[in-house]
């Protein structure tokens, strides 16, 4: 295999000095964060009766969730051989999660006892964002190896300005955005706690989405990928689900772990998609039970699979709203070379 660091992300026994911060994690919440979140404009939300919150020209579902992206301002301190997962939500976050770890960390498990097999992708790599809402302290980068996984839904112009100080690798994963709005309304809808498809299509189009405006987020990125393609891989779901070989290949390129010829040989990239499948990942009991809980909401693991067909939304849009977002989505993009085939 190859010879690459040993890293994993996965959370061990708390020092007495971890437990301490912990401690003081609900605590840390400024007074001057409070009192930002409450001046900043709301929005009617996807969720029956919820505000969303807009901080830094993007939405949020909470006042709580903007909190938690200030405190990743304020805390996160990548080193240069550090690497950054961002993804739009329902972009294939967990797939990526599961892939990117897989190709660190293939020098170091077994896929027999591989840890995803008995840990959830996002337990493995939580989101940035959330280690507030699930009081977990941020690694302390003097004492963990070098490279660490991370990840984050934030937009490139709110992540904080350590990540461009360190310049740190970015992989950025997004998706048709007709698969990505249906991909949400479906994940709201699981608890009967969304608006009316109708309604919900209308607030995506005036930008009103979790993490949205979805042309905002997607631009952000694409636009410092060509400024910076050392820096920031750009990647489509539709690609990597086409190419899956091809794509894995080129992602472990970019991230400082190419595959060597004997690794090919002996298929350890086909064992990896294999690990790293929906159909396997989705299959394990680590991913049918059990709950990621942020700010005292819980979230079945389960939830984070559905389909992840490429293309669903044909089987839930009518001609009319599909049409809706191509329009709004080609005015969005017009110049910038970015675009989203239908498959």
């Amino acid at each position: 295999m190859a010879a690459a660091p040993e890293i994993t992300m996965v959370v061990l026994s708390p020092t007495k000095e971890e437990e301490d911060e912990k401690e003081n994690i609900a605590s840390s919440k400024t007074k001057s964060d409070k009192e930002i979140v409450s001046t900043l404009p709301t929005s009617k939300s996807w969720k029956i009766q919820s505000l969303m919150y807009q901080y830094q020209g993007f939405w949020y579902y909470s006042g709580t969730a903007v909190e938690g992206v200030m405190w990743m301002q304020k805390h996160f301190k990548p080193r240069k051989e550090d690497l950054l997962l961002v993804s739009f939500p329902r972009c294939g976050t967990t797939w990526f999660k599961s892939l990117m770890f897989s190709i660190m960390n293939r020098a170091r498990y077994d896929f027999s006892s591989h840890p995803l097999l008995t840990s959830s992708p996002h337990e493995l790599v939580p989101f940035l964002e959330f280690y507030l809402g699930q009081n977990l302290p941020f690694p302390d980068f003097n004492s963990v190896s070098s490279p660490q996984l991370f990840h984050t839904h934030v937009a490139f112009s709110s992540l904080p300005n350590s990540v461009t100080d360190s310049q740190s690798r970015i992989v950025y994963i997004c998706r048709n955005p007709k698969d990505v709005f249906v991909s949400t309304f479906l994940f709201l809808s699981r608890w009967n706690i969304s608006v009316p498809l109708e309604e919900a299509l209308e607030l995506f189009c005036k930008g009103v989405s979790v993490y949205g405006p979805f042309w905002d987020h997607v631009l952000g990125f694409w636009k410092a990928s060509l400024d910076s393609p050392e820096r920031i891989l750009f990647m489509k779901y539709e690609d990597v689900s086409s190419d899956t070989t091809g794509q894995v290949k080129k992602l472990a390129e970019f991230m400082g772990y190419p595959f060597s010829s004997k690794e090919e040989s002996r298929g350890l990239v086909h064992e990896i998609v294999e690990l790293c499948s929906f159909e396997k990942l989705r299959n394990l009991e680590a991913n049918k039970t059990g709950a990621i809980t942020v700010s005292g909401v819980s979230t079945g693991k389960d939830t984070f699979f559905r389909k992840g067909e490429v293309g669903d939304w044909k089987n839930h849009l009518t001609g009319e709203m599909a049409d809706r977002i191509d329009r709004v989505i080609e005015e969005k993009l017009s110049g910038s070379g970015l675009t989203f085939n239908d498959c």
